[in-house]
């Protein structure tokens, strides 16, 4: 048995909150593993051969020897051999320990750092929540930096103009290390950080953002991390920003990225101001993966209410709810569950007699945001199961409950309707942004009837988003491959006078069929340019950053990058209504990049933040790199920032936001 002790943080002078771990609670080098105080003698089997201490996050070699991931990595930084036994070890060979081993390691128990005014023991994998939710010294270190940070009512008061960028507004919140970042960016409004002027509403006083260090860790080179990428210096929007995390994905199973948060170095290398293409292939890199993001955590209220918090946003109520144990093993009598068109976790049934059901605040169907601090917007019923079997007496719910919409007759349903797209009306149309464009091309054929133009396609009007139909591949086997004038990503307008615009998938498919069983074949398609051409930068970017690129864009599974839809006409763009609802002034929750600018000209209207518990992050439809076509109708186009935050102050409690939707880049 091994005793394990470290100094607390708390008796260390000069303690601040920039210099403690928001993890752990103490002081270390961001490199280094966290530090715990255990309170009881850890068996050897559970401690790390190099650092000496209770295994944190540990990683099994195929030697059988167990290390903590921190220190076998910078271990094999240096050596290339296991440390115990020598043998010819890297990292990508290693795989994480058994879920035994790692909920024996959460069980142990520790005492809060901040032992001077605070003497409160827990398991380990508590001491996190315990930190950010009860510990008296981590909530005043917290406090006394937000007070720095965040200029007085007044000041906020006197410096708001129509003119506010976001750049302006976030100043105070961001940690980032790139100064460059504190900057005011041109043509960067928000209408989501207005403060209420209505003295009944709690008063959001400064938008709180954190820079934190996110490792990801494939265990497999080809591995998807699970998030989709919008943004680059290519783009209006300026910084990499993950629009969406895939579900039952890596990043999901980790659970510590969220749509919204900006990505600012990956590995030590700045994405600040790379383009779009180089990005990726930076997040394509093999292996560990060490993420800088900036994560919005949302508002901080002046007054925060007392009792269970509600808001009463569309499409559902927030609620928190506390449930008690009599003992700490005691279940709670909650099926939890997934859902096929949805990401998260939700309550399927209440078990009769079980303490939720007896408590009656939480009801079937409810959305899990959190449990006992842990964020599940896009966790997994097992993760939630994992957090309520490890807690004390004490389990924190966060949950939405969605709204019942009436209809007429008065009967009334939960769930929202399938979205109506439309097509992008002749009022709406624009160009596309500063730097992308795009070409027609026809190619004109005599075959032989049997002979297939060799191309595989996705999209179509039935799919995500609703692309157009699109090239994935140009097969050599193929006549449009010897031709060489069509390309992968070349979206399809007609084929011997047919449009296939706006067909489904199996439309296309059986139209494409059909034609080219014809001697004679028209194919007419549009190819979307950047300036930044991501072939070039991809070709680039092989040899140094991912051998395995060239395979990648090999396979049928290719999907283009969100920049290629940017330079799409708009006629061809699909666009869909979003009405977002609230019942009080405070903000709607977005911030937006866009409108005239000297040195870019007009550029349109991008999302480039959601705020957390606005009515934008709730309605959840809404997402980054989504562009604004109209406000309650009226077209953006031709608009300048004071003209647009104009119209979003004055809708009160319901606003029409019409959007042009693309997918971000899968990496």
């Amino acid at each position: 048995m091994a005793t394990t002790e470290t100094k607390a943080a708390g008796s260390a002078p000069g303690l601040s909150w920039a210099r403690v771990c928001k993890e752990c609670g103490q002081q270390h080098d961001g490199l280094e593993s966290h530090l715990y105080e255990y309170q009881d003698d850890v068996d050897d089997e559970l401690v790390c051969h190099i650092c000496l201490q209770p295994l944190i996050r540990p990683m099994d070699t195929p030697c059988g020897h167990t290390y903590c991931f921190h220190c076998l990595s910078n271990f094999l930084k240096e050596q290339d051999f296991c440390p115990v036994d020598r043998q010819r070890l890297q990292l990508h060979q290693c795989r994480p320990s058994s879920l035994l081993v790692r909920n024996l390691l959460d069980k142990l128990t520790v005492m809060c750092p901040h032992n001077t005014e605070c003497q409160q023991q827990m398991q380990r994998c508590e001491l996190q929540p315990h930190l950010h939710n009860r510990c008296p010294v981590f909530r005043r270190l917290r406090e006394e930096a937000e007070k720095r940070k965040r200029p007085s009512w007044n000041e906020l008061k006197g410096r708001k103009s129509d003119g506010e960028s976001s750049g302006d507004a976030k100043h105070s919140a961001s940690l980032s290390r790139n100064p460059t970042r504190d900057q005011p960016e041109p043509g960067l409004i928000n209408p989501a950080y207005e403060e209420s002027e209505d003295d009944n509403t709690p008063l959001r006083s400064s938008l709180v953002a954190e820079a934190n260090v996110v490792e990801l860790f494939r265990e497999e080179p080809e591995e998807e991390l699970g998030l989709r990428i919008v943004g680059g210096k290519d783009t209006p929007l300026g910084n990499i920003v993950i629009q969406e995390i895939v579900r039952d994905s890596l990043a999901a199973r980790d659970g510590r990225l969220a749509p919204g948060d900006h990505i600012l170095e990956v590995n030590d290398i700045s994405l600040a101001s790379v383009p779009h293409a180089r990005a990726m292939a930076v997040l394509r890199l093999p292996s560990l993966l060490k993420l800088t993001v900036m994560q919005e955590k949302g508002f901080k209220t002046r007054e925060p209410p007392h009792g269970n918090t509600t808001s009463n946003h569309n499409p559902g109520t927030v609620l928190q709810v506390t449930l008690m144990k009599s003992q700490r093993s005691e279940p709670l009598g909650i099926k939890l569950i997934r859902k096929s068109d949805e990401s998260g976790v939700f309550i399927l049934d209440l078990l009769s007699g079980g303490l939720a059901a007896k408590d009656g605040k939480l009801r079937n169907n409810d959305k899990v945001l959190a449990i006992n601090g842990h964020d599940l917007r896009h966790g997994t019923p097992e993760s939630a199961a994992q957090i309520i079997q490890g807690s004390e007496v004490r389990v924190n719910f966060v949950v939405m409950r969605p709204a019942e919409t009436q209809e007429e007759g008065g009967s009334s349903r939960g769930r929202r309707p399938e979205p109506q797209y439309f097509r992008r009306r002749s009022t709406y149309m624009k160009d596309p942004p500063g730097g992308f464009s795009s070409q027609e091309k026809t190619v004109s054929l005599k075959k032989e009837p049997r002979l297939s133009l060799g191309i595989t396609i996705a999209g179509g009007r039935d799919c995500r988003s609703r692309l157009p139909v699109y090239i994935t591949s140009v097969q050599p086997v193929g006549c449009l491959h010897r031709d060489g004038t069509i390309k992968r990503g070349d979206v399809l307008l007609s084929i011997n006078g047919v449009d296939l615009t706006q067909l489904t998938y199996s439309e296309a498919v059986s139209v494409l069929k059909a034609q080219t069983a014809q001697s004679q074949v028209v194919l007419r398609v549009i190819q979307t340019l950047s300036d930044d051409s991501e072939e070039d930068i991809e070709s680039a970017s092989k040899d140094d950053l991912d051998p395995l690129e060239e395979l990648r864009d090999d396979t049928l599974n290719w999907t283009p990058l969100w920049t290629r839809w940017l330079g799409l006409p708009s006629h061809m763009h699909w666009c869909r209504d979003i009405v977002l609802q609230k019942t009080n002034n405070e903000s709607w929750g977005f911030s937006i990049v866009g409108g005239y600018e000297e040195s870019h000209g007009q550029q349109p209207f991008f999302i480039k933040t959601i705020v957390p518990g606005t009515p934008a992050h709730f309605d959840g439809r809404l997402k980054c790199g989504d562009e604004i076509v109209a406000v309650n109708g009226a077209t953006t186009v031709g608009m300048n920032n004071s003209s647009l935050i104009p119209m979003l102050k004055l809708q009160k409690n319901k606003v029409t936001l019409t959007v042009v939707s693309w997918p971000g880049s899968l990496v």
